[in-house]
């Protein structure tokens, strides 16, 4: 289930759904890093936070959405009740396809244009997924510059990231090796500890129960763990599905 923003037309925003996934309307997400004063669920659930300055961020999202064509937002300090540990637990396992579904993604940069390689947004765990997982990512600065595509981009972001340009282009991520996607989060921080597993989870093709609070390496050994266990069960269907498989030719 994925809660929305749906943008008026007079600027109000208001909260939609949750919507199940074969229901969910077309929509615009951002992917920006977080500050001390954000917009929460319960800001938009009550009708209050507008003089945070985590507004500025959603007034510019929303915007960019309605010059897009689009009528929702997912944005990711609101439209997640963190209250909710079901909800919460839901939400960071299906991260990583929400982005991937999304028809724009806008990355807002704190840092002006000059400033890019230095952009904290590259520094982050779990922004690395919504570098990778969008179909289309354009990146902007709070001012509200565009700065460019992410296709337009990819030079300056895989010497930043020493990320293959084939997968910023969108190659499949199961065709990189475990290890070889694990040294795209090198350099990068999360807030929790435990939180550099859970944000790559998608990146790995991962799903598993989130347990806040636990050790970063318990975190670390069951994804590693999932993600082999997922890395053999592969091997074995590709194995079967291969012309030179004798499980192959017995069943044409």
């Amino acid at each position: 289930m994925m809660r929305l923003l749906k943008c008026g037309g007079n600027g109000e925003l208001k909260l939609a759904g949750p919507f199940p996934p074969d229901s969910i309307p077309p929509y615009a997400i951002l992917s920006h890093t977080w500050g001390s004063e954000e917009i929460t669920f319960e800001d938009l659930r009550d009708g209050t936070g507008v003089d945070k300055r985590g507004w500025l961020k959603l007034e510019f999202c929303t915007d960019q959405a309605r010059r897009d064509g689009f009528k929702h937002v997912w944005v990711d300090t609101c439209c997640i009740d963190k209250a909710n540990s079901i909800e919460l637990q839901a939400a960071i396992n299906s991260m990583f396809k929400w982005y991937q579904n999304a028809g724009r993604c806008y990355v807002y940069l704190l840092a002006g244009a000059r400033l890019f390689r230095q952009s904290r947004w590259f520094t982050r765990g779990w922004t690395l997924q919504e570098l990778l997982a969008p179909q289309s990512v354009d990146f902007f600065t709070r001012e509200r510059n565009r700065l460019g595509s992410r296709r337009d981009l990819e030079e300056e972001i895989h010497t930043i990231t020493k990320i293959p340009l084939s997968a910023l282009r969108g190659d499949d991520l199961s065709t990189f090796s475990i290890d070889e996607r694990l040294g795209w989060l090198d350099g990068r921080q999360t807030t929790l500890p435990e939180d550099m597993a859970y944000c790559l989870l998608g990146i790995l093709g991962v799903f598993m129960p989130v347990i806040h609070g636990e050790t970063v390496e318990n975190a670390k050994r069951r994804l590693l763990k999932e993600a082999h266990s997922l890395q053999k069960q592969l091997a074995v269907k590709n194995w079967r599905d291969s012309p030179q498989s004798p499980l192959s030719k017995k069943e044409a």
